[in-house]
């Protein structure tokens, strides 16, 4: 039986699919953050703060565990996973209500570390096609929209329905689980790889414990560098997440519930458009060096907008947009894209699900190393100037490593084209 060629009711099947399920995820994850709990404190931290690093710690530790669950997982145990975990973690937010503070801080913990598993649920249903790009961008621009929206949600069921702080993120969560079950039959209902698919973009099959071992040895010192740069570009982009609140209200945004939702939706698009462009570059290769130049550009992006935000040349509004492009425009490929080329290219024996979940697991320990430097090394410094300082930083060991990385895979692929034409003249 001869596969028919998948097309634009394809995409749009899976892209809905994927942008849903996701998108209903984060209301599970991130309402709590536009919570205050202003005056709450315990142990000599910030209440909030502690709650931040319970839940980041409980996803970090949900990352480790995917390097094998995620690179391990069967298609036909998908959604039975994708199901269980959200019921996990709404559970946890309906204790975190019932249970007084500051005792409540270890259910965060875990409902942080189920939803930790969900990312890699969703793209191991659309990696390894020829529309691969174009689905991983819509996938990606889910969590860019979807953090601003369901904080206005959060918001909006505090002041709105009187829901205290405690309930309201259990209260946003359930709002959004029907629609989360819908959007999951449709995933699970996205046809498999096609041949054409496989032969393009190389067939992504469940890995053992061998598999892994021998791509880390294979490829250590360019996975070193972009753990390295994502680590930083994740710990600044979650900060930027968790305490969207208070960088508003810093800048003259208070009370305003529109403008998380705003700014995220005009961050989308532009990522969307410029990444989702990349579809049309059938060379792996070609894709993979045209990813380092949109991580350079990202880095600009940071550092210029900082500068002149810093300088009063740039509006409020404009640089927290910029800067949200510049940490998106980087953190986005390497959340799918550039891992799903990188295997396409160098004909990797596994899947994308294995990298990414290297690269996240080390990312939210850094995530946590960022609060906790800011709570106990920074603590007079404003969550506006941290964050000042923060995107020079994530600037510079991005340029660095960009560069090197793009020297380095430039020269290995020489390297393999040159080794094959030495094999072909014997």
């Amino acid at each position: 039986m001869v596969q028919k060629r998948p097309g634009l009711l394809f995409v749009l099947h899976a892209s809905l699919a994927a942008f849903g399920t996701y998108f209903c995820m984060y209301a599970f994850r991130k309402p709590f953050s536009v919570a205050t709990f202003e005056g709450l404190a315990f142990m000599g931290m910030d209440y909030k703060i502690l709650l931040v690093i319970a839940q980041v710690l409980g996803y970090a530790l949900s990352k480790f565990v995917g390097i094998k669950v995620i690179s391990e997982l069967k298609p036909n145990r998908r959604l039975f996973y994708l199901i269980s975990l959200i019921v996990l973690a709404e559970i946890s937010l309906l204790l975190f209500a019932w249970v007084p503070a500051p005792y409540n801080i270890p259910f965060m913990f875990l409902n942080g570390f189920p939803l930790g598993m969900i990312w890699g649920i969703v793209f191991s249903y659309i990696e390894g096609r020829r529309f691969t790009d174009i689905l991983g961008v819509v996938l990606s621009a889910s969590f860019i929209v979807s953090s601003g929206v369901v904080k206005s949600v959060g918001l909006y069921v505090m002041n709105s329905w009187g829901v205290s702080e405690f309930w309201m993120p259990s209260v946003t969560g359930a709002l959004f689980f029907i629609p989360l079950l819908i959007c999951s039959y449709l995933l699970q209902r996205v046809p498999p790889p096609t041949e054409e698919d496989i032969a393009n973009r190389t067939e992504r099959i469940p890995m053992t414990a061998m598999d892994r071992k021998n791509l880390i040895k294979k490829f250590f010192f360019p996975l070193l560098l972009i753990v390295l740069f994502y680590t930083f570009l994740t710990a600044f982009r979650d900060f930027r997440d968790n305490f969207a609140r208070e960088l508003w209200d810093s800048i003259g945004y208070q009370g305003d519930a529109s403008v998380f939702s705003t700014s995220e939706i005009i961050i989308a698009i532009v990522v969307l458009l410029i990444i989702g462009a990349i579809f049309y570059i059938k060379d792996n290769f070609k894709a993979l060096l045209t990813y380092h130049a949109l991580l350079l550009l990202g880095t600009l992006v940071l550092a210029a907008s900082t500068a002149m935000f810093q300088l009063g040349i740039l509006d409020p509004f404009i640089w927290m947009v910029s800067t949200g492009f510049g940490l998106y425009i980087c953190y986005v490929p390497f959340n799918c894209l550039f891992f799903d080329r990188f295997i396409a290219t160098f004909k990797v024996k596994g899947n994308s699900g294995f990298l990414i979940y290297i690269a996240d697991a080390f990312g939210y320990v850094g995530s946590v190393l960022v609060l906790l430097y800011k709570n106990f090394g920074q603590a007079n410094l404003s969550w506006l100037n941290f964050f000042v300082y923060g995107t020079y930083a994530v600037a510079f060991i991005g340029i660095c490593s960009t560069v090197i990385l793009f020297l380095h895979f430039a020269a290995r692929r020489k390297s393999e084209q040159l080794n094959k034409q030495l094999e072909y003249g014997q």
